[in-house]
């Protein structure tokens, strides 16, 4: 069992008589972790947190890699994300359980099947070179059951593109902003919209620019409101972010 749809229908199964107590109990313990050894796979993570445990690739060995994913494969997991894998151990993966691998962001959809896509969450880039950080976050929202608009390269370089998408912006539920350099992209587009801005500063720069941290600085002490950071190149937390505020928005329509 992978979600609380499943325990509820185990619930009802023991209210209409058609289960014991005893047997639902012994279900329900089977269900909490298993232990690989290397890895204790949470199979409560959906129903604590609505989606399915992320596999993070790197430092993982294929056969690793692999042992999880089938393993929430067999109990029903389907659209299992494995985040920073690279193309090689995406192969290896890729030839035992079927994969849907996107190189750009070096990200993989296990198991992938049809999910849902609602509301609307707006990725947006300073620059083509923080694409792969942008396709992180934008592919890990849509996995999650979120519409999203991708609007890349619209940096504050040449504002002109910014502002030509304006409906969409302030049509959005939520934005997630991608950018490096000095991390200005944020700050314009909290100062536009009406819905939170998720900033993520990327590692993309010169040398000044420290890996990113000159635009993790700027992003922290943007002026806009409602504007929130995550980590540089957090890409995966911020479509996860995106994706809770757009449901809970959902919520109320």
């Amino acid at each position: 069992m992978d979600n609380k749809h499943e325990i509820l229908q185990l619930l009802r199964q023991v209210a209409d008589g058609n289960t014991t107590p005893e047997q639902a109990l012994t279900a329900l313990k089977r269900q909490p972790f298993e232990d690989l050894g290397y890895a204790k796979v949470d199979f409560h993570r959906s129903v604590r947190q609505g989606a399915a445990e992320v596999i993070y690739g790197a430092g993982k060995t294929a056969e690793q890699i692999i042992g999880i994913a089938r393993t929430m494969g067999e109990r029903g997991c389907r659209n299992i994300l494995i985040t920073r894998l690279d193309a090689q151990p995406a192969e290896t993966v890729a030839q035992v359980i079927p994969v849907d691998y996107h190189p750009i962001p070096r990200l993989a959809i296990a198991y992938p099947d049809a999910h849902a896509s609602r509301g609307k969450i707006v990725v947006a880039t300073g620059g083509t070179s923080d694409m792969a950080v942008a396709e992180e976050a934008a592919l890990t929202a849509e996995v999650l059951g979120n519409h999203v608009v991708r609007l890349y390269d619209v940096g504050v370089a040449g504002l002109h593109r910014l502002l030509s998408r304006l409906d969409e912006l302030m049509d959005a539920r939520c934005v997630v902003a991608v950018a490096g350099m000095e991390g200005a992209l944020a700050s314009v587009i909290g100062g536009l919209v009406d819905c939170p801005v998720i900033a993520v500063p990327t590692s993309v720069g010169y040398g000044a620019s420290f890996g990113g941290l000159s635009a993790l600085l700027s992003m922290l002490n943007s002026c806009a409101s409602g504007c929130s950071v995550v980590n540089i190149d957090n890409g995966f937390g911020a479509g996860y972010l995106a994706s809770r505020i757009n449901q809970m928005e959902g919520l109320e329509d």
